[in-house]
């Protein structure tokens, strides 16, 4: 596999991540029509959990819910045990 292809995916999922995060936050102050947070789980497991810790931290955004901590420290560990495996074996 090719790192500049990872590269790209990584930033792709995490840009619309970092997104729906900032959407999700202007929703919930407007009662209005939320991101279902198995989507937000599921991009973070995708590889956009650089833009789920970002999204988070600018937007103080489910902070409070140690789920959404769980599954980007998870989804962190994926991705760099991926890394490793497909790049440095």
């Amino acid at each position: 596999m090719d790192w500049h292809i990872y590269l790209i995916w990584l930033a792709a999922t995490s840009l619309i991540t970092f997104i729906l995060y900032g959407y999700d936050k202007t929703q919930s102050r407007q009662a209005g029509r939320r991101v279902p947070e198995i989507a937000l789980h599921g991009l973070a497991l995708l590889g956009g959990f650089v833009g789920g810790w970002l999204g988070r931290s600018l937007f103080r955004h489910k902070t409070k819910k140690g789920i959404f901590t769980f599954v980007l420290f998870v989804s962190t560990l994926l991705h760099l045990g991926l890394a490793y495996w497909w790049f440095f074996r």
